[in-house]
């Protein structure tokens, strides 16, 4: 049986790039198809960046897709890298035609910032998990880890490799279907942040500006604690973003957190609700850090109380192995507590802005 050319194009354009997240066809990513005698099929794609991580992603797609078509008996896969006037063709289309240095966010993309007054709350780990629980849901996301200080996003959800840079276009590595960008990646090791307020503003303009998050439903922000330069800077970029607030139950965790619910509120921000994470110890209920913070909390700010999150061993040994507690223990009442949050705030609330965002 001869081998339509055209069904195998057509195969390609189910093979997605793993984190631009569109067909390799639409992005002009085929260099050559080529048919031979005995019917085994020849497929060059030609990749952003020589040695990409995930050309493993690539091999298994083009097999999968490629091998599929009637007639075909194999399929080898085999590896160039764009050119620079390709890169620049390729940075274009991606951007759509906005300007560098304006955020690279599609208009209808919600931002969703997790705030909390103080560290040590779990801010970070309802972060990750939250935003699975959205792409569980659905929802295409990204999660921008602007905790600069106290970066841990990429530890919690277990991605290691570095983002790709095509030309002055930053790509941020995907993991459990999360689009992720933190100050992290570009660190050595666990080295500390040793920055001043306008290389931190600076910074954080650039992950908004220079990295393409591609066609994303909601981009979930890590907060740093408290009311420094990193929580300011985030209000005057994202002035109409929507904010969680995070405490445990104590009054001392909830009387700080109004704090950081006062400072995104007059930044322009818009509170949506509360979570307060520790609640009980699982399997014996114990209020180990008291009761009643986050109902206070979501009295004082005038907002909902989304849900309480149980102090659940199975949460901390999911981010301990980079994993998502849904993935890693499904049946957990940590993943179902966070289910629900998620539930919760799927959904826009009547209201909410979701305007290109400016940076100002």
């Amino acid at each position: 049986m001869a081998v339509d050319r055209d069904a195998i194009l057509a195969a390609l354009e189910h093979v997605i790039d793993p984190e631009l997240r569109r067909p390799v066809t639409e992005l002009d990513m085929v260099r050559d198809v080529a048919v031979a005698d005995d019917a085994s099929v020849d497929v060059t794609i030609a990749l952003t960046v020589a040695g990409c991580p995930l050309r493993s992603s690539f091999t298994e797609q083009v097999e999968r897709h490629v091998g599929g078509v009637d007639g075909v008996s194999g399929v080898r896969l085999h590896f160039d890298v764009m050119s620079p006037e390709e890169k620049a063709a390729l940075v274009g289309r991606l951007r759509g035609g906005r300007e560098e240095k304006t955020p690279q966010l599609d208009p209808g993309t919600r931002v969703l910032v997790i705030a909390s007054g103080k560290g040590g709350v779990g801010k970070s780990t309802l972060t990750a998990n939250l935003a699975h629980a959205l792409t569980r849901r659905g929802q295409e996301v990204g999660v921008l880890d602007a905790d600069v200080y106290g970066h841990s996003i990429p530890h919690v959800l277990g991605i290691r490799q570095r983002p790709i840079v095509v030309d002055d276009m930053v790509v941020p590595p995907v993991s459990w279907d999360l689009r992720l960008m933190s100050i992290g990646f570009f660190l050595e090791e666990n080295a500390p942040v040793m920055w001043r307020g306008p290389m931190l503003h600076r910074a954080l303009e650039q992950f908004l500006a220079d990295v393409h998050w591609g066609p994303i439903d909601t981009l979930v922000v890590d907060m740093p604690p408290g009311t420094g330069d990193v929580a300011i800077s985030l209000g005057q970029l994202l002035p109409r973003a929507e904010v969680i607030v995070v405490t445990t139950p104590q009054p001392a965790a909830q009387q700080v957190a109004v704090r950081a619910a006062q400072m995104a509120e007059r930044t322009g921000m818009r509170i949506v609700g509360v979570v307060e994470n520790m609640s009980w110890l699982v399997g014996t209920g114990q209020e180990l850090f008291g009761s009643g913070g986050g109902e206070a909390l979501a009295a004082e700010v005038g907002a909902p109380l989304l849900g309480r999150i149980p102090l659940d061993p199975a949460l901390r040994e999911a981010a301990d192995a980079g994993t998502p507690v849904l993935e890693a223990a499904p049946e957990s009442e940590a993943a179902a507590a966070i289910g629900a949050v998620a539930d919760a705030v799927r959904d826009p609330r009547p209201g909410a802005i979701r305007k290109p965002l400016d940076i100002l």
